[in-house]
Formats: C-alpha cells, structure tokens, sequence
C-alpha cells in the first residue's frame, strides 16, 4: 500500500502508549455526590454470594474489584456507563442518574 503524500512512512510512526484506566480518568471533569447520594448502590451481602462476578469485567472504569474474595465497589471513579446494572443478574447493583450538577462531564475533543 503506498504511503499518502507528505505523510510520514508507516515505519516511522509511534507506536501509541497504552495508558492506564485510572490514569486516564484523571482526565476527566466530574463531581461526586455524598455516599448518601450515590448514583449507584451495591448489597455486599449480595455480591458475597455471587457466582461469577460480572461487574468486575464490564466495568470500562475499574470500580469494582475482587480482593481477598471479597467485592470492593468504588463509586468515585464511574463513567456512568450502566454497564454493571445491566451485567448484575444476581439482584445487587441499583444505578439511577446522578442528582443535579453532580456527575461526569464530557468533553468533545
């Protein structure tokens, strides 16, 4: 295939930097609620008995995690995707919109 005019050769082209998820959210403008508040909410007694853990997979943000068998939720760092309450069958995620001026913010560009 050759190369567009006054583009530079395939060759010379940087590979693009892989960047961390927690990284790159740092990127973004958001405010969060109180825990009183949160946009979502998670039954631990739930998720002890779950047998899979979904959440941890689809979450594009990370907030949810598995350590020493136990599920750890981090509300602070969502995207507000509803991917977890889509993904949890097992009854534990409750997600609705953020109240007022508190949520992300996205930016084209």
């Amino acid at each position: 295939m050759a190369d567009l005019e006054g583009a530079a050769p395939s060759s010379a082209r940087r590979p693009v930097e892989a960047i961390e998820i927690k990284r790159r959210l740092g990127t973004l403008r958001f405010q969060t609620d109180s825990p009183e508040h949160a946009h979502i909410t998670v039954k631990p007694e739930v998720c002890a008995q779950c047998p899979h853990s979904l959440c941890t997979f689809v979450c594009p943000a990370q907030c949810y995690e598995r350590i020493e068998g136990k599920l750890v939720f981090r509300y602070e760092d969502c995207v507000e995707c509803g991917a977890c309450d889509i993904a949890c069958d097992q009854g534990s995620v409750t997600w609705n919109f953020p109240r007022g001026t508190f949520g992300v913010r996205y930016a084209y560009g």
